[in-house]
């Protein structure tokens, strides 16, 4: 699922830079683990791994991990079924019932999607939500059903209102919920309904709201990106290249990845390669190095899938160069 999710990599030397290598693992052991756990119905390996990270944010890799991968959904609702007070099952088969459902839609314009693709999806994605309500209701502390449902609820277009009661809903239990934060800037912008105005005020406010240090700075980045790539061939530069637009960023990297606070934890490298690209087509040379240095090569496909679906890595070279670096 292309859903602003963060993918690690292996790292090479050549010439003196890193060499950018797209990989579908992250640094965190647990990852193979689970995904080969989920893979074999090892339902008990499953849990125990889940179990021990930290509800809330800590979980979504984890959790994408379980429900991106195949077959899961062949076994998930059999152990749900067989546990009726457990909301664990419940939440990770609403989510793969989600994943399932952004699978068959696929990542086409929504005129390139079928009518009988659109069926599959909202089919899904309904059956989904059944699932992770009964997971919220079971555990009403949990930020991961509300979280999901703002990704299935995107999909069925419920409605600004309702999206942003999700939001809040997740927010309330894990404040700075980098996942839940993405969801709803996608929510705000102009193709889903929302506007370039709202979106930039929300980054903006989510971004300095929170501690020092923060990964929510990416939401900056990110929407600058969305309103440039709105617009045709010459105002895309034109606006991307204001002093304004440079300005925005600056004040969001000093308080996200510049901040003596900022850490190496889940969406790290995500944030990195967001800046690095908001940077690189506002032109502002030494801050895009900055981030091609600090992420050593290690590329993430968004948001270098915007440049090229296929290719994010060709994508992350192309302007790493253009950069100097």
């Amino acid at each position: 699922m292309a859903l602003l999710r963060n993918w690690g990599l292996t790292l090479g030397k050549r010439a003196g830079r890193p060499v950018a290598r797209l990989e579908k693992d992250s640094d965190d052991p647990e990852v193979l683990r689970l995904k080969e756990a989920a893979a074999t119905a090892d339902w008990a390996t499953v849990r125990e791994v889940l179990e021990a990270r930290a509800e809330g944010e800590g979980r979504t890799e984890l959790l994408w991990t379980v429900c991106d991968t195949a077959g899961v959904e062949t076994w998930i609702t059999d152990v749900a079924e067989a546990e009726p007070g457990a909301a664990l099952p419940r939440l990770l088969a609403g989510l793969r019932h989600v994943s399932r459902g952004w699978e068959a839609r696929t990542s086409a314009r929504a005129e390139d999607v079928s009518r009988e693709q659109f069926e599959v999806f909202h089919e899904r994605l309904r059956t989904a939500e059944r699932w992770l309500y009964e997971a919220a209701e079971l555990e009403p502390g949990w930020a991961s059903p509300w979280y999901c449902l703002q990704v299935s609820g995107r999909g069925l277009e419920v409605g600004p209102e309702v999206a942003r009661r999700r939001f809040e809903a997740t927010v309330r239990r894990a404040p700075y919920h980098l996942g839940a934060h993405q969801q709803q800037l996608q929510q705000v912008c102009r193709k889903w309904g929302g506007s370039h105005e709202e979106m930039h005020a929300f980054a903006r406010a989510s971004a300095l709201g929170a501690p020092g240090g923060t990964l929510l700075g990416q939401l900056v980045a990110v929407a600058h990106v969305e309103e440039w790539l709105s617009l045709d061939s010459g105002p895309d530069a034109a606006y991307i290249r204001r002093p304004e637009v440079a300005a925005s960023l600056h004040e969001a990297a000093d308080h996200s990845y510049r901040h003596p606070d900022f850490a190496r934890r889940d969406g790290w490298l995500q944030v990195l390669n967001s800046f690095a690209m908001a940077f690189s087509l506002a032109g502002e040379r030494e801050a895009a190095r900055e981030c091609f240095r600090a992420s050593e090569g290690r590329v993430t496909e968004f948001p270098w899938s915007y440049l090229n679906g296929s290719d994010p890595v060709a994508a992350y070279r192309e302007w790493r160069s253009k950069a100097g670096r």
